[in-house]
């Protein structure tokens, strides 16, 4: 049963309150040791996700910039040359 006077399960969305209880009861029932590694372990895994997400976020951006360039340098090959150009 959730404590009813502690403030962070009175967030007024019962769902996210639920959650919150069930992540802190799931930490709880191990010995603070484990507990405390579990969430370092946890904390590692989720950095190490943001950063594969970061890399991927860059990755996405050269390669549009990359994806530019060759619509530019195709489309330079394929329009005739002007009266002017030649």
């Amino acid at each position: 049963m959730m404590d009813t006077n502690d403030s962070r399960y009175k967030t007024g969305n019962p769902v996210c309150d639920a959650l919150r209880f069930l992540c802190d009861a799931s930490f709880a029932v191990l010995p603070r040791d484990a507990a405390r590694q579990l969430g370092e372990f946890e904390k590692n895994l989720w950095g190490g996700l943001r950063w594969f997400a970061e890399k991927s976020v860059g990755r996405i951006d050269e390669s549009l910039n990359a994806a530019d360039r060759l619509r530019e340098e195709w489309r330079r090959r394929t329009t005739p040359p002007t009266e002017t150009e030649l």
